[in-house]
């Protein structure tokens, strides 16, 4: 089975602390794939690495056959991010987002609507298009934010945490979506703190904790390492791999600048879809 992405000991350390700690995994071609772990195991590390955000510290990893250090614009050619904040500007239209994105990627306004209009009438956006987005629930801007991460039509999208604070129609309309561009052959790395999205969309799980790779398999495969549960759910999974024990730790001041932010796709880094 061909391989989309492939890790090989990658490690980043903040001074004298290991956030993500050689670690190996592969992801498939056409999958999607979980990547799940306690708040801090280091998985926002690893995504910002695999998309360039962030150089690691020592280790290889691979995207559609390109380096992540060596060939980082050929990497962003290939990927499409929905981060855990959501990117698009306030004072502009949904329409307008659209464009500028589209446009950091060289799309003409005429491709940027014709690309986009195919996933805003999936996603019930295509009425509120010439609204501003500063009107939108907290849904819509997520719905829009996941087509901007489409527009130039990625090979593997990352969604981390992207339906986090949704109704419940809301999320299903997303999980939904979110198969439909598996489906289509759109490779996926999902994390999620939701046991149940992870179980009904994941073709196989990794479970990091501490900075590394405590479990991977099917999620089929992974219920087997709790034998005393008749019939065992994620949640069992998950709390049998990385322990009971509630992680708390110091919250992160979000960007105050009213835009997307530096952190992840602001001006600074909006290459990445």
């Amino acid at each position: 089975m061909e391989n989309i992405i492939e890790v090989k000991q990658l490690t980043k350390k903040f001074r004298d602390f290991t956030a993500v700690d050689n670690i190996n995994f592969e992801i498939h071609k056409g999958e999607i794939f979980g990547f799940l772990g306690p708040n801090g195991a280091g998985k926002s590390t690893t995504i910002r690495m695999l998309v360039t955000l962030m150089r690691p510290t020592s280790g290889d990893a691979t995207v559609s056959g390109h380096d992540i250090v060596r060939d980082q614009d050929q990497v962003r050619e290939h990927i499409g991010l929905v981060a855990e904040k959501i990117i698009l500007y306030n004072l502009l239209t949904a329409w307008e987002n659209l464009e500028f994105f589209g446009g950091l990627f060289h799309l003409s306004k005429g491709e940027v609507h014709r690309r986009a209009d195919k996933w805003v009438g999936k996603l019930h956006m295509t009425d509120w298009m010439n609204i501003k987005v500063a009107n939108f629930s907290t849904g819509m801007k997520q719905r829009i934010n996941i087509v901007r991460a489409l527009l130039t039509e990625p090979d593997v999208l990352f969604l981390d945490e992207p339906t986090l604070g949704l109704d419940p129609q809301t999320t299903r309309l997303i999980r939904d979506f979110i198969e439909e561009l598996n489906n289509q052959g759109i490779t996926v790395l999902l994390t999620t703190h939701d046991m149940i999205e992870a179980e009904a969309l994941s073709d196989r799980v990794a479970i990091i904790d501490h900075g590394k790779i405590a479990a991977i398999d099917t999620v089929t495969e992974l219920k087997k390492l709790v034998p005393e549960r008749e019939n065992p759910t994620m949640e069992d999974v998950f709390l049998c791999v990385t322990g009971e024990k509630i992680r708390d730790s110091k919250s992160k001041t979000a960007p105050s600048s009213g835009g997307p932010g530096r952190h992840f796709g602001g001006p600074s880094t909006s290459r990445i879809r």
